[in-house]
């Protein structure tokens, strides 16, 4: 993508792309509440690509070295070990994945609201030239 916004713009789309995954897999574990022996998952990538980014500019303070830490990131699916209260060895918990699937449609909302905001703000300035 054109870099007119430093770094945002990418960080903006590259979480969108996490938080669609975490989305699915949410729904996923939704899906499958009453599959026998079904393991439910949960993605993380926040911790990974801070700790890529923060690297990158100890290492250096460059605009690319950010781009490049933002770009090798990504997401990590992982199966819940948790022990089964169900006699099926079920381990999806409802509750717990419709408060999930709730506060990743509310950060995958904001984030779009953001990079809409960077995409008009660009809009606006281009149209004085």
């Amino acid at each position: 993508m054109l870099n007119l916004y430093g770094n945002g713009v990418n960080l903006t789309e590259r979480t969108l792309d996490y938080l669609w995954g975490r989305q699915n897999v949410t729904i996923n574990n939704i899906a499958n509440v009453d599959t026998p022996g079904f393991k439910s998952k949960y993605v993380t990538f926040e911790n990974f690509l801070a700790k890529n980014i923060r690297a990158a500019q100890l290492k250096s303070a460059t605009g690319k070295s950010v781009e490049r830490a933002i770009q090798s990131s990504f997401a990590t699916v992982h199966t819940t070990t948790n022990e089964s209260t169900r006699l099926d060895g079920n381990n999806v918990d409802m509750d717990q994945e419709q408060i999930e699937l709730v506060k990743t449609t509310y950060e995958y909302q904001m984030m779009v609201q953001s990079i809409t905001h960077d995409f008009s703000r660009l809009s606006e300035s281009v149209k004085t030239f």
